[in-house]
């Protein structure tokens, strides 16, 4: 017998037979394939091609001799002694001349490559392993013969059918993650680490359309903004545009998040889409949408997690043991963050790639897309979404309360496309005259240490919103808050916090806001509010980070009273007190200021002018990501394509969890999105956080954490050095 994987002894799972894990991967793989191939405009055949034959060949390596006797369990090994990938690379390099997916082959464990630095070197060298080039030489020919003894041979096809015709970078992308959802999930099975697949669930918009018109309907009372969004919503739901990419300018309260997903719905239903995806801000808290997508669309019968998928933050594993834990699009409906899902568009590896082959054919709402990217990554992100609606099938809608149009300006798009509003002119200009008087905008102008912030934000009327640009920063705020005044003087909510804990202090918070006598209080927060949650205060306080983020804190502030304004403060910190500037809000907060001390009246009129400024202190970078994109340096794309520009770690909460993830009970993926934060993997040698042993790339917190300000409750208690402290 010939073997693909190596038994687990201590859990009595045997070696898993070749045979079986390449003819799994292969079915899963073509199942992947298939899907995406019916949105596919040019490359739909090409891909179920190239896609078989990788995935057929992607373990040729595996059936060298020295590999078999580690992966039959005679020899023990940490890992192959042979490199696996090259000897597949080398037969559809080589033998049958199919480039492309030799590119797969190569790429799928350790990612896709530079294809500039492949051109640089010798044609003999071309996507080959050079430890192992020769060996592989030698030996391919038997390796072939074994393959071909236990599995069915393909049938040869034409090189001449392989050439891309659509846009490369996109191609191999989407690929690779029919290949590597293939391999890890067979993998997964094999060890019980996912114990089995799960079933797809068809999207059946027009049912859910019907349900969400029950849900809306039963919303409705007699004033005037239910009128509003009544209006609103019909309009959505009706809109018949013909076109791939459509935007919605709707001001805060107006039920977006209904409305548009009723659009998303028609369209799906008129286009035969499979999938609707909400992209939310990237540190929002998506809990609101998903109670109400939830509520408002799921069948009887349904379970509404299986429906309405949430996911916080990026939770990707190369580790074999771990990838179970990666949350795929697989739900009809997916809610997640402009991290997650943009940064999956820009990745090179595997694990982040396996979802991406679901895109295809989905209906993607990028909801307050003005603030769901840095202005510096927008145009990329916009070169994606064009492709992806002109050659995969998507459909997109741009919203926002504040909506800038950068796709207008030159630096985006040289051709400045008209994308058509699913609302009318009328109907938008009478809901933005409307939002007149509900707002003033105020600026102090001193910058204000943690205990002179707190008296000043104290004297101010409440409850308060106070949303400031660090994790560090919010958590230092509310320990003086707390220490000055007292612990029911203040909330904290920020992504310190895990997303359990968030939505627990989210729920209190709101109850808090519809008690008519508790005013004096403040809610101190990160961006984490800035967008997305219905929470209504009486005044606002914004550290000065963009002109669009003080627009959306605005969004938080007197969102009912369009008759007596309230203020909306921007202020400046000192840098002591342990308080931390973000250096990525460097150029954003730069232009606010210009615009503040200019006397500029702050309305959205002002975001596109904003963001010119912002991508023009930008300079060549947009160029250069532009370039490495187009020439498949993929990755210097993932490299530079970061929306939090750091390395961030998963760092699992709870020493319940934290037991069974030792112990190797059975822990579905969600459980690890509830309970878990995101940690600067630099610091994580710092503060000397422990990895697990067997689910590499995965931590353990060791250290104090609470549910007022998280595991900054450690952090802040352990050093005194505020240059040592997690943004």
């Amino acid at each position: 017998m010939l073997f693909a994987h190596s038994p687990d002894e201590e859990h009595g799972i045997p070696a898993q037979d070749y045979t079986a894990h390449v003819g799994g991967v292969v079915n899963r793989a073509i199942t992947a394939t298939d899907e995406a191939a019916r949105y596919a405009a040019l490359d739909g055949t090409l891909l179920k091609k190239v896609v078989r034959l990788a995935a057929e060949y992607h373990d040729l390596g595996k059936l060298d001799k020295k590999n078999q006797d580690v992966l039959s369990g005679k020899v023990k090994a940490k890992k192959l002694p042979v490199q696996h990938t090259d000897a597949g690379t080398a037969y559809l390099l080589n033998s049958l001349e199919i480039s492309v997916g030799a590119a797969l082959i190569r790429s799928h464990h350790i990612g896709l490559p530079d294809f500039i630095d492949e051109e640089n070197r010798n044609d003999e060298n071309v996507l080959r392993d050079d430890s192992v080039r020769e060996w592989v030489n030698q030996t391919l020919s038997e390796l072939i013969k074994l393959h071909d003894s236990v599995c069915q041979p393909l049938q040869k096809t034409s090189r001449a059918d392989l050439e891309i015709k659509g846009t490369a970078s996109l191609f191999f992308r989407i690929a690779l993650s029919c290949l590597a959802d293939g391999d890890h999930t067979d993998t997964a099975n094999h060890y019980g680490d996912q114990t089995a697949d799960e079933t797809p669930i068809k999207l059946r918009p027009a049912e859910r359309l019907a349900t969400l018109d029950k849900y809306v309907d039963s919303l409705q009372e007699d004033s005037d903004r239910s009128r509003q969004r009544s209006e609103v919503y019909e309009t959505c739901r009706k809109s018949a545009t013909s076109v791939s990419i459509a935007s919605c300018d709707s001001p805060v309260g107006t039920g977006k998040t209904t409305a548009i997903m009723a659009h998303l719905l028609s369209q799906a239903e008129k286009r035969d889409l499979r999938r609707i995806i909400v992209v939310l801000p990237f540190t929002n808290i998506i809990k609101q949408s998903v109670e109400t997508y939830r509520k408002a669309l799921v069948l009887p019968g349904e379970n509404p997690e299986h429906i309405v998928a949430e996911l916080h933050h990026r939770a990707d594993f190369q580790d074999a043991k771990c990838r179970q834990f990666t949350a795929l699009w697989k739900a009809p409906i997916i809610v997640t963050t402009a991290v997650t899902f943009f940064e999956t568009l820009a990745s090179n590896t595997p694990a982040t790639l396996r979802r991406l082959h679901s895109l295809p054919g989905s209906a993607v709402f990028i909801d307050e897309s003005h603030a769901a990217l840095p202005a510096k990554l927008l145009p990329l992100a916009w070169y994606w979404i064009k492709r992806f609606a002109a050659e995969w099938g998507c459909y997109w809608v741009m919203a926002s309360g504040s909506l800038n149009r950068f796709w207008q300006i030159k630096e985006f798009d040289l051709e400045r496309p008209q994308i058509p509003e699913i609302m009318p002119a009328a109907l938008r200009n009478r809901l933005a005259n409307y939002e007149q008087g509900r707002i003033t905008y105020k600026f102090n102008d001193a910058p204000l240490g943690a205990k002179e912030l707190v008296e000043w934000v104290a004297s101010l009327p409440g409850p308060r919103i106070v949303i400031l640009n660090t994790v560090q920063s919010a958590a230092v705020i509310a320990q003086m808050y707390e220490k000055l005044f007292r612990r029911r003087a203040v909330e904290h909510l920020s992504t310190a916090l895990t997303p359990a804990d968030r939505d627990r202090t989210l729920d209190r918070i709101k109850l808090r806001l519809v008690e008519s006598n508790d005013n004096d209080w403040t809610l101190i927060a990160t961006s984490c509010v800035e967008a997305g949650v219905d929470l209504s205060f009486k005044t606002g306080v914004r550290e000065v980070a963009s002109l669009v983020s003080l627009l959306q804190t605005a969004g938080r502030v007197n969102r009912h009273n369009h008759i007596n304004a309230s203020a909306v403060w921007s202020v400046t910190l000192k840098e002591n007190d342990n308080l931390k500037k973000h250096p990525g809000l460097r150029d954003s907060s730069k232009v606010l200021l210009e615009l503040l001390s200019d006397g500029h009246a702050i309305s959205p009129a002002l975001c596109t002018d904003a963001l010119k400024r912002e991508i023009r202190l930008a300079g060549n970078f947009l160029s250069l990501l532009k370039k490495h994109e187009e020439m498949l340096q993929f990755p210097q794309v993932e490299k530079n394509f970061r929306v939090i520009t750091s390395d961030t770690r998963t760092v699992v909460i709870g020493d319940a969890l934290i037991s069974r993830l030792e112990s190797r009970h059975p822990v579905d993926w969600r459980d690890i999105q509830k309970s878990s934060v995101q940690i600067w993997g630099y610091r994580l040698d710092y503060l000397c956080i422990p990895e697990f042993e067997k689910y590499r790339g995965m931590y353990k917190w060791i250290y104090d954490y609470n549910d007022f300000v998280g595991y900054m409750a450690g952090v802040l208690k352990m050093t005194n050095d505020p240059n040592n402290f997690i943004v």
